[in-house]
């Protein structure tokens, strides 16, 4: 029996992160304040243009950048990419193809094959038994 329903709030970071925005780039009041559940939610629906341009054109937080470059957050580091990057810096090591960007680019590729093929791999004893039955 509640009476009154506390309203659930997160830090800026927490919020940040949900976005997938990289904080120091949103503006201060976000920042400082602290997000409800139902602030987040209308950031998501209908975001402002500082949200949209954030989004667009970054600087971008390290997993975002890392699933834009088809790569690891580890492998963002082992090729030396520690900072936010924004959309144009992402391009330009797209087209520039350094030697880390596609070595970490093969090896993300094997590790979702593996996931895949251990995936399918136990799912057949659930077909085969459901087979049996």
């Amino acid at each position: 029996m509640k009476s009154q329903q506390s309203t659930q709030t997160m830090k800026p970071a927490t919020a940040a992160k949900k976005l997938g925005v990289y904080l120091p780039a949103t503006p201060a009041s976000f920042q400082e304040g602290v997000v409800t559940r139902a602030e987040l939610n209308e950031l998501q629906a209908n975001p402002p243009e500082w949200l949209r341009e954030l989004r667009r054109t970054g600087p971008h937080p390290r997993p975002v950048v890392a699933a834009k470059l088809g790569v690891s957050i580890a492998g963002l580091a082992r090729g030396g990419v520690t900072e936010a990057l924004t959309t144009e810096q992402i391009e330009a090591l797209k087209q520039e193809q350094p030697a880390w960007l596609e070595k970490e680019r093969a090896t993300q590729a094997e590790v979702r094959k593996e996931a895949a093929r251990l995936k399918k791999l136990k799912q057949e004893p659930e077909e085969s038994g459901a087979e049996r039955g």
